[in-house]
Parts: structure tokens; sequence; C-alpha cells
């Protein structure tokens, strides 16, 4: 029996929860479609979906590995490969090959003492080191099995495409389609573009499609990335949203706490959006900064007419 092992993401866009939540192994690219026996593997990025369809058995012990000596799961195989959908945006990541796995979380991520996933570990890869394998093996043979017999939890339902976005956005999302994919080819663009390139280039220009006229859109005031107020002069109290930009790549989502701070030190309470120019995804103040609404430029759903509406001028 093989024990394998599937990445939960880089660590600044991790997406274990996801897995974790959803009972699922996932890996990309997923735009390519359903794998089948007659595609190649250049179709896929090289041979780790191909294996993930026809090598893994039911059954086969898994770990969620972190980096490259560490894991935040065990688990085992517990279905067959599924092309899914509805998970082609997980946190930017478009993850569409899916199984499903009986997953055990770890109390907190484990560490081996050495690299034993190796310097540049595959997304999805059997394990050979035997400090892996016997940690596995005592793992699944521990008194704590109740895990193993949980019903699956339940798959996320495939939320439609937005068909048409906002007027208002129509160009900013047609140009978003367009350089997405090339800020990803290192070979024909070069390094991903920074923070400050996206602001100029996406925040600001929705920002004024969205109504807000450039007196009431503040870059790097009070060494927040983007500031809209309400009202002038710019003042701590007319505040009226904040944004945390961070460069492409490196996730969004981790970046609530830094913008919080920059709320703590104006002594205000507002709503906080962060966002690598294409994606965005916005925090309630007054809900405890819950996640209430989130739109990817590259990628739209329907929900994400609910983003757009909250960035409106009122």
């Amino acid at each position: 029996m093989t024990v394998w092992q599937v990445s939960a993401g880089p660590t600044k866009r991790r997406y274990s929860d996801v897995l974790l939540r959803h009972g699922v192994a996932l890996i990309g690219p997923g735009n390519s479609g359903p794998w089948r026996q007659d595609r190649r593997d250049n179709e896929f990025d090289g041979s780790a979906i191909r294996r993930f369809v026809t090598e893994v058995g039911m059954g086969d012990p898994v770990v969620m590995r972190v980096g490259t000596s560490g894991i935040a799961a065990v688990g085992f195989f517990a279905g067959e490969y599924e092309h899914l959908p509805q998970f082609d945006d997980v946190y930017g990541w478009d993850l569409q090959h899916a199984r499903r796995v009986r997953w055990c979380r770890l109390p907190e991520d484990y560490e081996f003492a050495d690299a034993v996933f190796g310097g540049m570990p595959a997304r999805f890869s059997a394990v050979g080191g035997a400090e892996v394998l016997d940690y596995v093996e005592r793992f699944l043979k521990s008194p704590t099995t109740g895990w193993q017999t949980v019903p699956l939890p339940a798959l996320p339902v495939l939320e439609p495409a937005l068909s048409e976005p906002p007027k208002a956005v129509a160009d900013l999302v047609a140009l978003a389609h367009d350089v997405h994919e090339l800020y990803w080819n290192d070979a024909h663009f070069g390094e991903r573009p920074r923070e400050d390139e996206l602001i100029v280039h996406f925040v600001v220009p929705l920002l004024r499609q969205l109504g807000w006229p450039p007196e009431r859109i503040a870059v790097k005031w009070r060494n927040a990335d983007v500031t809209v107020f309400r009202a002038l002069p710019r003042t701590p109290e007319h505040v009226h949203q904040l944004f945390e930009a961070k460069r492409l790549g490196d996730g969004i989502e981790f970046a609530l706490d830094q913008a919080r701070r920059y709320l703590d030190m104006l002594g205000v309470m507002r709503d906080v959006i962060v966002t690598d120019g294409i994606r965005y995804r916005y925090y309630d103040a007054a809900k405890d900064f819950a996640p209430v609404a989130y739109a990817n430029l590259a990628n739209l759903k329907q929900s994400a007419a609910q983003l757009f509406d909250r960035l409106r001028r009122p």
C-alpha cells in the first residue's frame, strides 16, 4: 500500500481548511478539464494529475503536506477521482481535480526533523521517506480511530458564473481576463507585479468606476494601501473603507490582521477589503470582521455582485 502526500498550499496561501471542511484532496490546474486516458501529461503541467487519477487506491493513506517538512492532517482516500468545478477558485487556486478523503486534523502542524518531502516537493506524490511512513503507520494504529468511519462532509454547491458583469466594471473585468494568466507566466512576463502596480491598474480604477472621486481615494495615507473617505477633509473619522493590498500570489486572506492594525492606529472601526488587484475579499467591521463578500475579476461568480454593491459609492 502506497502512502501519498498532497499539498495544503504554500505558507502564505494555505487552503488546508478547505480540504478539511469538505473532506477532499485537491490538485490543479483544473482549467484543462477532466483527466482522460487519451490526454497527455503536458496538458496538466506534468504527471501529477495522471498519477492522482490512475495510481491511488481506495483506502490508501495520505498526509496533508505543509512546506517541505510538515503535515497538518493524516487521512485515507475514500472516493474515486472527480473533476469538481466548484473548486476552481480556492483562495485563487484552480484545484478542480479531486478525491474524497477522510481526514484527521492534527492538533497542530507536525514538523519532521528534516525536509522529508524534498527541497521542491510536488503538489502530489508518493511518500518514500522512512520517517513519514513510520509516523503514518503508528498514527493509523493509534487508539483514536473514530475519525475513520465518520460520514464524509458535504461538498460545496457549484456557484454559477456571473454571465454579465455590471457595466461600470465590465472593462476592468475584461482587462483582468487579458492579463491574469500573463502575470503568472514567468517566461513571458517576468516577476509577478507587486501590490503598488496592482493598486494603480485595478484597485483605484475599480473605485473610480464605482463612483468614488479621486479626492476621496487615498493611496498610502497613514501607511494604509488604499483608504476611501466618505467626506472631506481626510481624517480618521471620515474613513469609509480601508484596503490592504498584497502582491499577486502572496495570498490575501492572511492580510486582515495588518489592516486591522492600521484601523487601531486610526482609532476607528471600518470595513476592510483585502486584495491582490484581481481578487477582493470584504470583511464587515460590524460583524466582528466576518467575510461577507468576495469577487475574483478573472473568474466572476454571481455572488460577486454583492461585493460591487458594497464598494459602490452610496
